[in-house]
């Protein structure tokens, strides 16, 4: 096809701060998880579906459900159930409790 861009499972964007390969990152509307190291501004691959083990934030109502809705804050650059001023990246794959340090979300990627 003469239209093809690339493959939608990975996509290359400019990260918008310094990351580390597994990091997620928030860029524009698109959430994914760096495959490398990347410097802030630099452009590399962000895998934008699948599951992936993602630090979560910790506190009162912070876990969630196996299939709860899982949510990325930017300014804490974590996962969480908390909804409020943060954005939908997916579901909870398993269980986790509100002080697990991490939880395994399966990304939707498309949003």
């Amino acid at each position: 096809m003469k239209n093809y861009v690339q493959h939608g499972e990975r996509l290359d964007l400019a990260a918008p701060y310094a990351v580390t390969s597994g990091q997620g990152a928030l860029i524009g509307a698109i959430f994914g998880v760096a495959v490398t190291d990347l410097a802030n501004g630099a452009t590399g691959a962000f895998t934008v579906e699948g599951a992936f083990t993602l630090t979560k934030a910790t506190g009162a109502s912070t876990g969630g459900a196996q299939g709860a809705r899982a949510y990325w804050n930017n300014t804490n650059k974590n996962v969480t159930a908390v909804a409020s001023g943060n954005t939908l990246i997916g579901v909870f794959l398993a269980t986790c409790a509100d002080g697990d340090a991490t939880a395994v979300v399966r990304l939707n990627g498309s949003f």
